[in-house]
């Protein structure tokens, strides 16, 4: 079976790469994929955007099933129209990828099905969004509606930062249309969690949790990015909290969309706050994390291809899923000035000096002139397997240290 990836981040190379070790699969294709996925995968010049042309490719080179990274494809309704046309493809139909395209329709929905999250309110115009601020003390949380490539929730400490976030977000359209409605959150406090399930219409099966850190800075300091490191399984998973998640959160969430009509197929992210073993949502999205997906797939120990075949046709078991007790460790090395502006183009240096047990997944990197360069602000994932977490993050940190390009900068303290 030939697969084809969409998409061109540190997820879709590490799914690229299970995906390669599938006994289902002859050959992978990533549109548009990076310098990492060009040297496992063959990379198709085209748009995750493009749907038209990503159907015409899977056609004509008889792909047997389509993976789908990115959120934006799916929220356009890429699922719809490969289906329409009698292909495969894995991820949710544009009716369930509306949770990832709009924050207050996801908490409408776990309001409704009574599972826990922050108190909210939505508003629609600026004066309006001033109005309510009044009912939410310091710290709050300000989030745009729709997609915002990671970068539309703010986390206000005063009154002024919250007047400006929503003006920024409300007036200024910063976020363009996303920002036409806001979300205002209760801030919660505790230790972050991810989720990640594959739901095939039927059940909803979680695959072993992980720890992202958002913040730019060590010590959660500086703005929030797109993820700045990850590790798995999160130390806070014991059996009682599993439990909890799995009666509090993961069944009610298959009751809903049961009772809604939604045929949920693919990945459901879940993002959680944990506060004294008490599990509540922060997010949904519609497909697997960046970079939680890097120390995920490094402890899979089933055939993905398989997993996402039989999600796809409501026939997923649990006996599919299989994982090591090993741990894992993803430490995210960005551009200088990530996530506010940066440089690209800047020659990487080292990616053949690490260790044989050292997987590198690229993120925003190019080939050019035959050398691998920046092309984002995420750029490589350095990534290892352990018997202990300590060995995992040693490993990475022992590693990354030989890897360099102009301005690279990482955190310190991932899976401290």
């Amino acid at each position: 079976m030939k697969v084809l990836v969409i998409g061109g981040g540190g997820r879709e190379h590490a799914l690229v790469w299970k995906l390669k070790q599938s006994e289902l699969v002859d050959k992978v294709y990533c549109a548009p994929g990076n310098a990492g996925t060009s040297q496992i995968a063959e990379n198709v010049n085209v748009s995750e955007k493009d749907i038209r042309g990503l159907i015409d490719f899977a056609k004509n080179n008889e792909v047997g099933l389509t993976v789908v990274g990115p959120e934006l494809p799916l929220v356009m309704g890429i699922v719809d129209e490969f289906e329409k046309e009698g292909l495969k493809i894995f991820g949710p139909n544009k009716e369930c990828a509306k949770f990832e395209g709009s924050k207050a329709l996801t908490k409408k929905f776990l309001e409704k099905y009574k599972i826990p999250t922050a108190k909210y309110k939505q508003v629609e115009d600026y004066e309006e969004g001033l109005l309510n601020l009044e009912d939410f003390g310091f710290p709050v949380v300000i989030k745009a509606d729709g997609l915002a490539q990671g970068k539309g929730v703010i986390i206000c400490e005063n009154i002024d930062m919250a007047k400006n976030a929503l003006k920024e977000i409300m007036v200024d359209k910063v976020f363009g249309e996303s920002g036409d409605v806001v979300v205002i959150e209760e801030f919660l406090t505790g230790e972050e969690a991810s989720v990640l399930c594959f739901v095939d219409g039927n059940n909803i099966y979680p695959m072993e949790s992980a720890r992202d850190y958002k913040p730019a800075f060590d010590n959660d300091e500086g703005l929030n990015t797109g993820g700045m490191g990850n590790y798995s399984p999160n130390r806070l998973f014991d059996e009682k909290l599993n439990n909890k998640v799995r009666q509090k959160i993961l069944n009610p969430i298959m009751e809903g969309f049961k009772s809604e009509g939604l045929d949920y197929k693919g990945v459901l992210f879940i993002g959680l706050m944990i506060e004294n073993g008490e599990p509540k949502v922060l997010e949904f999205n519609v497909r697997f994390g960046d970079p939680e997906t890097q120390s995920i797939m490094l402890r899979l120990d089933s055939d993905l291809a398989n997993i996402m075949l039989n999600t796809a046709d409501g026939m997923l078991a649990e006996e599919d899923i299989r994982w090591t007790k090993r741990h894992s460790a993803c430490v995210v090395m960005v551009s200088g000035g990530y996530p506010e502006s940066y440089e690209k183009g800047k020659e990487i240096f080292g990616l053949n000096d690490v260790d044989s047990n050292v997987i590198v997944f690229h993120a925003g990197t190019k080939t050019e002139d035959g050398k691998i360069v920046t092309d984002g602000g995420r750029v490589l994932g350095v990534c290892a397997v352990g018997d202990s977490l300590e060995e995992a993050r040693e490993t990475v940190y022992e590693n990354i240290k030989k890897i360099s390009f102009e301005g690279a900068y990482y955190r310190n303290d991932i899976a401290r």
